[in-house]
């Protein structure tokens, strides 16, 4: 568990440490802090200036920082408007917590998985912040204002798995194997071609990653991610067996395994099938741009015309 109390490269906030130094120690007032810092790019409900979209790829807190202080050279509490928030998505609103609450020792990690209450009888792909209250592991969705949410413990979303509002990617994937649910109920949305049996695999792997404290964007390829979300899945092939393995695992883990914690890290560090290995490919969406990402140098490697000046100012 301590590692989850220190910083990952993502979560790290480099020279702007003393913001969330700054931040409330209460839950209510930190998590307020970060939705005046972040806007999720799709779900604001207000027009959004076009040049900011591309800072949905910032990817790293010192970079969503950066941004924030170059409009708003003060304290995260203080009042942005809506349209001056740095764009992202419910990754970053999770990141950003997560960050603020390692930042003062607090274990806390990042849970992808899909969530019930954006629409009836849909699951949407989703990011929590999970952290440890001193007695147990609890389940925050910071990117919700409580206000908005009264029929909903936003602070404290329910478990078991069955019948909460939110499922780790590991649940819907074995669910799904079971043959329990529909995989077409999960994605982006109703009707979308990004999402199916193949989504819910290259899920699982996000969720390894962000486990083991590899924050990655939820658009990230790496690794033996499919990335074609129409192709039947067999059982007989061997990423669909290994993922199998890997749900296991994380279920396991959720559910209390050190030895099933353990294998996990042993397997993302030995197979270059689970891990970034420090290169993504990011697939931007509304066909931004497609390009590498060294995750150590922080630079683009390849890049299309259309997006070249804009990431390279991130």
């Amino acid at each position: 568990m301590s590692q989850y109390a220190s910083h990952s490269a993502y979560s790290d906030p480099g020279r702007f440490a003393k913001l969330l130094d700054e931040l409330p120690a209460d839950l209510p007032g930190l998590t307020a802090a970060v939705r005046n810092t972040i806007i999720h790019y799709r779900h604001s409900g207000e027009k959004l200036p076009d040049e900011h979209f591309m800072e949905i790829n910032n990817r790293w807190v010192e970079r969503i920082l950066e941004t924030d202080q170059q409009r708003h050279p003060y304290a995260l509490t203080e009042p942005r408007e809506v349209t001056d928030r740095v764009l992202g998505c419910c990754r970053d609103y999770t990141l950003l917590t997560v960050a603020a609450l390692r930042q003062h020792g607090i274990p806390a990690r990042s849970r992808i998985g899909f969530a019930s209450y954006f629409r009836e009888d849909y699951l949407h792909d989703h990011v929590v912040v999970e952290y440890w209250n001193g007695e147990r592991w609890v389940w925050l969705d910071n990117q919700l204002d409580p206000a908005d949410w009264p029929s909903l413990d936003v602070h404290d979303l329910p478990r078991p798995a069955t019948g909460a509002p939110f499922v780790t990617a590991a649940e819907a994937w074995t669910a799904y194997r079971r043959g329990e649910t529909d995989p077409w109920k999960y994605g982006i949305g109703p009707g979308q071609p990004i999402g199916g049996p193949w989504f819910l695999f290259d899920y699982v792997l996000i969720e390894l990653a962000h486990r083991q404290r590899e924050e990655i964007l939820l658009w990230d390829g790496f690794g033996m991610m499919s990335g074609d979300f129409a192709d039947e899945v067999s059982s007989e092939d061997p990423r669909v067996i290994l993922a199998d393995e890997i749900a296991a695992l994380l279920i396991a883990a959720d559910n209390g395994s050190e030895e099933a914690e353990r294998e996990l890290s042993e397997r993302f560090a030995a197979d270059d099938r689970l891990h970034p290995r420090g290169r993504v490919i990011c697939h931007t969406p509304d066909d931004r741009g497609i390009f590498a990402v060294d995750l150590t140098t922080r630079k683009v490697e390849t890049v299309s015309a259309a997006t070249d000046v804009a990431l390279n100012a991130a």
